[in-house]
Parts: C-alpha cells; sequence; structure tokens
C-alpha cells in the first residue's frame, strides 16, 4: 500500500493528462480580454478553442514553441502542441452523392462554407539544444478522440475533420440506421481570398463536443493560406504537474509576494503556477495559464485516492498489531511452564523479556522479508490492473515499513512482556 501510495501521484497525473493540456499559452493581450470579460473557462471547455465564433488578432511566434522543452521542468512537460485558429472558405471538391441506407445529396449537404480550421502539429519530432529528440503534436494531445483513418503528416496537404463538419460538406458519409460510419478518401478546398488549398482528408474524428466541426490541417499550410508565417494563437501544454497548496496559490496571484525561502521552494517544486511563470520566462509576450478545472481535478483525486491508500495502511498496521499480540499471548501462555523454570533458576526479568523479544524479533524479520516481497509483487498487481503499469518501488518505501514494522511489534509485545514480569513461577510450576 506505501508502494502505491509513494508513486500513485504520478500515476493518476499521467493517467489524467491523456485528456488534454493543463496548461495554456497564449499571447498577452489575448489574456487580457479573457481576464476582462471571464472568456477563460469557454476555452478552457474546449480542447482546441477550435469553435470560436471569431479569428485571433494577436499571435506568438511558432519557433518559439520549442523553448518550451528549455525551461527547468523540462523533462515535466510530456506534450504540447502549438494552434492557429482561423475560419477560411471550405468545398468539398469530390462530392458523394448517394450513401448505403440513407442519401447524401448536395441540396441537403452544401459542399461550400464558412469553417474553423486549426493548424498545429500532429506528430511533430523536435530536435532540441541539448542534442535531444523529442516528439510533440496534437496526435498525444487527443488520445481520448475516436478517430477512423490516421492522422495527417507534418507540413503535408492532408488533414483530418470533424465527424459532424465531414458530415455538412458531404465528406464520403455512409450509414444505417443510427449508427453512421464516416471514410475517408475525400478532398476539401480551403480558399482565403485569392488562396486555395486542396486538402486530402486521411481521418475523421470523433471529439464528443464543438470540435466536431472543426478540421485541422497542419500549422505552415494554414499560415501559409492565411498569410500568416510564424503565427500560433495558441500553445496546448500538457505536464506532470504537483497539487497545488496554500503556497502554490499564493505564488498563482502574485510571485512577487513571496520571501525568498518561498520562492525556491514554489521554484522549484512541480506546481502548474510554477510551471507556466517558466514558459513565460522563455516566450516572449506570453501568458501561461493552469486549466483550472484540469488541476484541480488532478489535485482532488490524487489526495482522495492517497487518503484511501493511507487508511488502508493503517488498518493493515492494526490488524497486525492485533496479531502479534495474540501470538505473544499464546506463545506465553503455551510456554508458561518453560519461562517459569528459567526465572526459577535464576533468569531475571530482563533477560527473559530479551529472549522473547530476540525470538519476536527474528520472526518478524522473517515476514518482513517474505511480505516485501509478496507485497511488491501485490503492488505491480494493482499498478497493472489500475493504471497498465509497474509500480515503482521506492527505497524509501522499504526503509519506512521496516521501521514502521519495528515499532508496531514493540507496541503488540508490551503487554505480552508485562505478563512475563508478573509471572511468578512457584504458581506456574504447581499448576495453579
Amino acid at each position: 500500500m506505501l508502494g502505491v501510495v509513494f508513486d500513485v501521484g504520478d500515476k493518476l497525473n499521467a493517467e489524467l493528462s491523456t485528456y488534454g493540456s493543463n496548461i495554456t499559452v497564449q499571447p498577452k493581450s489575448d489574456a487580457v480580454v479573457s481576464d476582462l470579460y471571464n472568456t477563460e473557462g469557454s476555452d478552457a471547455g474546449t480542447s482546441g478553442g477550435s469553435a470560436s465564433a471569431s479569428d485571433p488578432t494577436s499571435f506568438l511566434k511558432e519557433s518559439d514553441a520549442a523553448k518550451i522543452k528549455t525551461i527547468f521542468w523540462a523533462f515535466n512537460i510530456t506534450n504540447f502542441a502549438p494552434e492557429l485558429n482561423q475560419h477560411v472558405t471550405a468545398i468539398n471538391t469530390k462530392p458523394v452523392t448517394e450513401g448505403n441506407g440513407w442519401a447524401v445529396s448536395l441540396a441537403d449537404y452544401p459542399t461550400q462554407k464558412n469553417v474553423p480550421v486549426v493548424g498545429t502539429w500532429f506528430n511533430k519530432k523536435l530536435k532540441l539544444a541539448s542534442g535531444e529528440t523529442t516528439v510533440v503534436g496534437v496526435e498525444g494531445m487527443r488520445s481520448w478522440w475516436s478517430l477512423q483513418g490516421r492522422w495527417p503528416k507534418d507540413g503535408t496537404k492532408e488533414a483530418v475533420i470533424g465527424k459532424d463538419l465531414a458530415k455538412s460538406l458531404g465528406v464520403k458519409v455512409d450509414g444505417h440506421e443510427d449508427e453512421a460510419a464516416v471514410q475517408v478518401g475525400g478532398t476539401v478546398s480551403l480558399m482565403r481570398g485569392d488562396k486555395s488549398i486542396d486538402f486530402k482528408i486521411v481521418g475523421v474524428y470523433d471529439s464528443g463536443d464543438d470540435d466536431n466541426s472543426a478540421m485541422y490541417v497542419s500549422s505552415n499550410q494554414l499560415q501559409d493560406l492565411t498569410d500568416l508565417p510564424d503565427s500560433v494563437n495558441k500553445i496546448e501544454v500538457k505536464a506532470l504537474t504537483t497539487p497545488e497548496n496554500d503556497l502554490a496559490r499564493k505564488a498563482a496571484k502574485n510571485p512577487a509576494a513571496l520571501s525568498q525561502d518561498e520562492w525556491e521552494t514554489w521554484y522549484c517544486t512541480a506546481y502548474p503556477s510554477s510551471i507556466a511563470y517558466q514558459i513565460e520566462e522563455v516566450i516572449p509576450g506570453a501568458v501561461a495559464k493552469q486549466v483550472r478545472q484540469v488541476a484541480a481535478l488532478q489535485g482532488n483525486v490524487l489526495q482522495k485516492t492517497q487518503a484511501v491508500m493511507i487508511l488502508m495502511t493503517v488498518l493493515s498496521l492494526i490488524a497486525a498489531a492485533v496479531a502479534v499480540a495474540n501470538l505473544m499471548v499464546a506463545s506465553i501462555g503455551e510456554r508458561s511452564s518453560e519461562l517459569a523454570l528459567l526465572k526459577a533458576i535464576g533468569a531475571t526479568d530482563g533477560a527473559v523479556s530479551r529472549l522473547m523479544m530476540a525470538e519476536t524479533a527474528a520472526i518478524s524479520l522473517l515476514g518482513a522479508i517474505v511480505g516485501a516481497g509478496l507485497g511488491s509483487g501485490v503492488a505491480q498487481l494493482i499498478g497493472h490492473v489500475v493504471f497498465g503499469s509497474g509500480i515503482t518501488m521506492r527505497p524509501m518505501v522499504f526503509v519506512l515499513v521496516f521501521v514502521l514494522l519495528a515499532v508496531t511489534v514493540l507496541l503488540a509485545s508490551a503487554s505480552s512482556i508485562r505478563s512475563i514480569l508478573s509471572l511468578k513461577p512457584a504458581e506456574v510450576l504447581h499448576g495453579r
């Protein structure tokens, strides 16, 4: 249980982080507007913000996005993806006029409309200044999406389209009864002014939210179409974080209000606010904010799970103490004649007590070794069943277990030792 307690934080953070980013980076002007009009919550509620009715007017440099992996907590940044959100005219250049089970006609499904398009990275390989490489993009950020087909290749004229938008554009929609199966293979032309680019639809996704009405393409293609070179209006970041406490909340309000010791503790702890602060330090003109709903969920789930595990550990210790006490009482009862004889021939209370404690310590040590092996095995079983991966058994777990075991055995043996001290050899030997 203690092994799970010490490792459950990383497991839960990794598990919950699969459901989207927990930090968003945007231009300062957009952050001011969202604070003034309280639009942060609505933005946080959508995975990509593609359903916004208006196009952004301020941007960050896409080339600065890789700097996120240069901060102090770079290894905690598991993924990120820049986004350019724009509305452009979409035309299905190869409409399908009939389906299997129900018709798809140009009258029912107009093939030209103004649609939200997101330019982003899908599975981009970055080479960092340290010489290391990392792979980032929405393929890892949208793991909960249901995708038919495949993800596009970065830098190509390939795209994935939301299920609702695919149906409205008539992009090879077939279905029967209440179940719709959207197939890939169509071509959609995106237009802005006198520019147009034809994109091959290689995948159709179902996000379960407003993103189903959007289309995702490579960022460089949308930048070229909209004359916005090296521009993005948002960067979504997925990071492994430590649940917030009073220090983190104080720093989130005003880092300048921290004392030197508080500052060092906060800056060197993977709080969402400290990671966001360090991102702001490396990306010019950016404001990084944690997605409050995700951060609060991670903190609450982690605290409750750890509380349950600690309670189970305490109950296990109590059960062990009761078991040791009962075994000691039974052992003394069975060996009362032997102990009384020892005292009758001159053994002191201390000598008899040490003998019993030495035997108990030897049995406890053997039980601890066997129990450590069995407990580690059960912890791995819990990890694979619940989290799909093993539990990292830290050395501190074994040290703590042996300390707790020693304290438990001493407390459980205290009552039995007292009964040894009160043992009267004459009465015991005479069978009284």
